[in-house]
Order: structure tokens, then sequence, then C-alpha cells
């Protein structure tokens, strides 16, 4: 028997960029072929969907961990990695993408509706895509960036335009059964159904749907019985109906206080979806009174009693028998006239146009800050030098002398000046620190010694042989102090 889920935790992971290959192009009579190493691969996006064959979250109950492919490394001979596949999940119609701090992501309705739950990381770029004027043939390559991985709560919330509202075994799911095709469980005693019935009912030239939410019972705006767990159903009808058991032998209950205590739950409830699905609180639907079981006799001498203190409040009453199919007619009509005014005051919006919001290249902003952990130290923030530290080797001291390039000419070495930090100052850049060193010429092209080499990092402060050789001279009065050392 198949488990019906309106809430689970999804852990996504999308895929990783493929890392930049470092390739020299290598022929018979050309020893300077030049770079060749192509670009890694995107990493594959999770993206989540809506799909009209779907109606539970029951895969995601058993399989709550998602991940996108990888993009596959660069190679040689301008050879570029394969995109990482995306990875396409199919949700209900009706799925709310909450983070893992309640903030609404996504309210996805209508089929096809989508939402990129993690996108995946930039590949890596080759040598033959680094080369420039100063730096002919690069002996290093760009690593490619790890996907997002996000921590999701996916919360279904039923698509239907009347609910029904009403205490256990007040006839809600015999309702659904006889004005619809739906077949729900239906059985004498309290809480028989334990997830919503969706129903299509068809009156005239109007079709709507119509939704038989779980038994609630005082309390359960903060959680009691099955509570929050099925409030969150009514969220998106516009009409809702109490369904009233007028046959009940339960001391201390009557029509009316029925009512009147399940009014006041709605009331508690706070629909988190109220800007979104334009619809305002549960308090403030349209209402209908269904008194069920009138085939009794004592039943029918009850609703007579009652409807007039409904009617004053202002909401259609109807006397039925779920059993008997006494009433349904009009009950039907009335509904479809209500769905169908709601229908006429908010139309359905058109579909909005795919909007493609390219990937941000040129985010130069950035911004430092002293590190409180670390005295004298300094911590740089920007989506540009935290990115460009991920995909820096730093085993190459070509592609370190590159990265303090890239920071000197998006202006992070002046403002560590301006700062006031210090030779040696413990910098950090996302998950990498390190020691400043501001004697470095950064900035400036400079060719580099060898490929995989770069001379501003081999600086030292132990004296070479030459310099203690001219250092002997000098004391031995050979040579002066600034005469060539050569």
């Amino acid at each position: 028997m198949s488990k019906f889920i309106d809430r689970v935790v999804l852990h996504v992971r999308a895929g990783k960029g493929g890392h930049g290959c470092a390739s020299v192009h290598r022929e018979k009579f050309k020893p300077l072929g030049g770079p060749d190493g192509g670009n890694g691969g995107n990493g594959g996006d999770v993206v989540l969907e809506v799909d009209g064959n779907v109606h539970t979250l029951l895969d995601f109950h058993f399989h709550p961990h998602a991940k996108a492919g990888n993009g596959k490394p660069g190679e040689g001979g301008n050879r570029d990695g394969k995109t990482g596949g995306d990875l396409l999940l199919k949700v209900p119609d009706g799925t709310v993408v909450l983070d893992k701090d309640g903030e609404i992501l996504a309210d996805l309705v209508g089929v096809g509706n989508r939402y990129v739950a993690a996108r995946g990381g930039r590949g890596g770029l080759g040598n033959a895509s680094l080369a420039s004027k100063a730096r002919k043939a690069p002996g290093f390559a760009l690593l490619g960036e790890d996907g997002e991985e996000r921590e999701l709560v996916l919360e279904l919330k039923s698509v239907a335009d009347v609910g029904l509202v009403g205490f256990p075994s007040a006839g809600k799911s015999s309702l659904v059964s006889v004005l619809s095709a739906a077949k729900p469980k239906i059985a004498d005693y309290p809480f028989t159904t334990l997830v919503p019935n969706l129903g299509v009912v068809a009156s005239g030239d109007t079709t709507f749907t119509i939704a038989d939410v779980p038994g609630l019972i005082p309390g359960a705006s903060e959680g009691r019985g099955l509570g929050l767990d099925f409030l969150r159903h009514l969220e998106r009808c516009a009409v809702l109906a109490h369904v009233v058991d007028c046959a009940t032998l339960e001391p201390g209950r009557d029509p009316v206080s029925d009512v009147d205590a399940l009014e006041a739950e709605l009331a508690a409830y706070k629909p988190a979806l109220a800007a979104d699905a334009g619809l305002g609180d549960l308090a403030d639907r349209p209402r209908v009174v269904i008194l069920n079981k009138t085939d009794v006799p004592d039943a029918a001498e009850l609703a007579e009693m009652v409807t007039a203190e409904f009617a004053e409040r202002g909401w259609p009453v109807f006397e039925i028998s779920a059993v008997s199919r006494a009433g349904l007619r009009p009950l039907t009509f009335a509904l479809a006239d209500l769905v169908r005014e709601y229908r006429e005051a908010h139309p359905k919006a058109a579909p909005k146009r795919p909007v493609i919001r390219p990937i941000a290249v040129d985010e130069s902003g950035f911004s430092v800050i002293a590190d409180p952990d670390e005295p004298g130290g300094f911590i740089v923030r920007g989506t540009r030098p935290e990115r460009w530290v991920r995909q820096t080797q730093f085993d190459n001291d070509e592609a370190v002398g590159y990265l303090a390039d890239r920071l000197a000419r998006l202006g992070v070495e002046d403002e560590l000046v301006r700062l006031g930090a210090e030779p040696g100052a413990p910098v950090t850049i996302g998950d990498v620190s390190f020691d400043w060193e501001p004697q470095i010429s950064a900035g400036i092209d400079r060719v580099p010694t060898g490929r995989g080499t770069d001379v501003r990092l081999e600086q030292s402060d132990r004296v070479s042989a030459a310099e203690r050789k001219h250092a002997s001279r000098v004391r031995r009065g050979l040579v002066t102090e600034d005469e060539d050392r050569s």
C-alpha cells in the first residue's frame, strides 16, 4: 500500500565543474606548438519540475539525497570537457520549497513550473584560455568549482477549489465519494482519513476540485491531533465547507459548537502562502455549512433548529445525507457558483515568459575587514576573490602568481595597504589563509622563468654564493663595495 507523504527534507548537491587542462601542443618539427589545454565542463544543476502524474513526495521520503552529474576535465588538443548532466526531479503540483530556516524559496504551481534547487559549479579554464602576450604558454590551469549543496524542505499543499472541514467522522470522505469518482477509505471510527482525498466534481459547465482534509479537533492550529500536518492543505482552497455531523451522540457536542470550535482554529492558523496565493487568511474565505446525516430522524430535527442561526451569519446552509444522497444537487450547484465567482474575481495569470539570467561574471565588489580571531589579520570577502581562490592550484607557483596578479588588479592589495596591513599579516580569502607579502610586484605582467614557476615567489633572504664571494673580495681590499659583483 502506497503512503501519502506531504513533507520531506531533501539534500541536493549540484555537480562539480571539471578542471581545466594544462597542455602544450607537441608535434614533430613544431617545438613551439603553444598551449592547447581545454576547459573543464560545467557541473549539472538539480532542478525541481511540476509533473501532473506525481501526487505525493513519497520518492523523496525514501531517497532524500539527490546529486547531479559532474563536469568532465578538459584535455589536450583544445578539447573541452563534457558538461555534467542536470538532475530533473519531478514534484507534485502545489509543492512549496523552503530552506532549512523556513523561508519560502519557490511555490511550484502549474504543470511544467521549474525551480533550480542547486546550481552546478563552473568548469576551470584550460591554459589555452589563459594565454596572454606575457604568458604565452601558461604552465597551469584553473580548477573546477564545487556545485551548490543545500538542504531543502518540500511541503505539498493540495490544489483544490473547495476544502471540506469538520470533526472526525463527520462524513467528509463519504461526501467526496458521492460527489466525485474518488473512492476514499470510509469507516465508522475517528481519524479514518489520514491523508487528504481529492475529487473532481462536474456541475453544469463548471468543473472544480474538492478536498477532504483529515478530521480537525480543537487545538489543531497548535499541532493537536493531525493539526498542522493537514491545515496547510486548506491554504489554496477558495471556498471552505463545514461538514457537520448532526447525528453525533457525543455529549457536549452540537452543530453550532462544532463550527465555532473549528472557526477558532481556522482563525488562529496563519497560512504561510497568504501573499503568494492571494487568498488571505483562512478566516476570510467564503463559507458553506453542510448539515450531514439528515437521514436520521433526530438529526433532521436538529438541522432544522440550527439552520436559522447559521443563516444569520450570512453562510449558505444545506441539509444533506451522503448515504441517501438527499440534497446533493443544490449543494453541488451552490459550490459551483462560489467557485465560478472566485475564478471571475481572480482570473488565471498569463503564463510567464521564461527569464534567462546569465551567471554574472563581472562581480567586482569586495570588502576587507579585520579578522576578529587573528590579531593583525584581515578577511577578504567577495564573489570574485573567493571564486579565484577556489580555482587556484596552490602547488603551482605560476598559478599562485596569477592569483596575486588578479587580486592586485581587483584592488585588494591597495585596500590592504590603506587599512594598514603589515608585511606577513595573515589574510584569509574563502577557506585559504596566507601571509601577505607586499614586496611581491603583483598586477604587472611578467615573463615567467619557466612553466609552473614564478620568479617573484623564488625570493629568499638566504645569501647567494656570488654575494658571499663579493663580500670576501671586499674584505681583502680587491674591490670596493659598489663595484660590480660579477
